[in-house]
């Protein structure tokens, strides 16, 4: 069985530059392309070799193919934040949009989990925690592209926050991926083509996972990991969506049993002053 394809939004920007290695066929024109190509964003439309496109796609003429993207930005509003000049395998889309030209990669799943396993996470972590890993991402990224298919069939918008005189409640989740499925840095999953080098031990563990995913009854869980949970994690309803999951319950690092009820400001404060085991 042929794995599903993943649209990842790269980067946005008003010059892209890119180096194709090997060939890459431009499917409205039919030509084979290698190499340095540039492409502009000019009065909402893409110029590329002298002519106007409000989108462009390149298919790869052979499976080692890949393409190149100078200056992208990773880390974006952390303090790591920097540019790195990276490869990707798979299709590569330019689509006009509003602030600029959107970089898209369209590539199998399993591919981009190898990326995703090798940034997240380091490559050389034990084997069953990067099986795990590799359970996580795959279903958390197919449950995005089930709900975005979904709610692209009602007409009402899903709520993204509360307002009263008292309070303002902002869950943040991705409706700003609208032409796209994630995108590729921490705002979804941390994904950098095959610029990150992954080891024999990532090939083995994306193979031997392969199609394996997390489901509650006949849904594909929206699975979520944290780097640091600070001792003890939230819950779903209170940070992506107003739609609690009985799966993604609130859970302490430690063995106690009970902990205190962080809503309460002055549990809150004593948690987040103190060095909770």
């Amino acid at each position: 069985m042929e794995a599903p394809v993943v649209n990842v939004g790269i980067m946005t920007e008003k010059a892209v530059s890119f180096v194709f290695h090997g060939e890459y066929v431009h499917t409205e024109t039919g030509k084979f392309l290698t190499g340095e190509q540039r492409a502009l964003f000019v009065n909402g439309n893409i110029v590329f070799n002298g002519k106007l496109f409000k989108e462009i796609f390149f298919e790869p003429a052979s499976p080692a193919s890949s393409f190149e993207l100078k200056a992208v930005t990773i880390g974006h509003n952390f303090h790591w934040q920097r540019q790195e000049d990276q490869c990707f395998k798979g299709a590569f889309n330019l689509v006009a949009g509003e602030d600029g030209i959107v970089v898209i990669n369209q590539v199998d799943v399993e591919e981009y989990l190898t990326s995703v396993i090798s940034s997240e996470m380091s490559a050389q972590a034990s084997k069953e925690l990067l099986k795990a890993h590799a359970v996580i991402s795959r279903s958390w990224l197919l449950a995005q592209i089930e709900k975005n298919f979904r709610l692209a069939g009602e007409e009402e918008k899903r709520q993204s926050y509360y307002r009263d005189n008292e309070q303002l409640i902002r869950w943040y989740d991705r409706e700003d991926h609208d032409i796209f499925d994630v995108c590729a840095d921490d705002h979804c999953q941390r994904y950098q083509g095959i610029t990150r080098a992954s080891t024999p031990i990532i090939q083995k563990v994306i193979h031997e996972t392969r199609g394996e995913i997390l489901t509650d009854g006949e849904n594909i869980c929206d699975a979520r990991f944290s780097k640091c949970c600070g001792g003890v994690t939230e819950q779903f309803e209170h940070c992506w969506e107003p739609v609690p999951h009985s799966y993604l319950t609130a859970l302490r690092d430690s063995r106690e049993a009970i902990f205190p009820d962080l809503t309460r400001e002055e549990e809150a404060q004593k948690w987040i002053r103190s060095a909770p085991e």
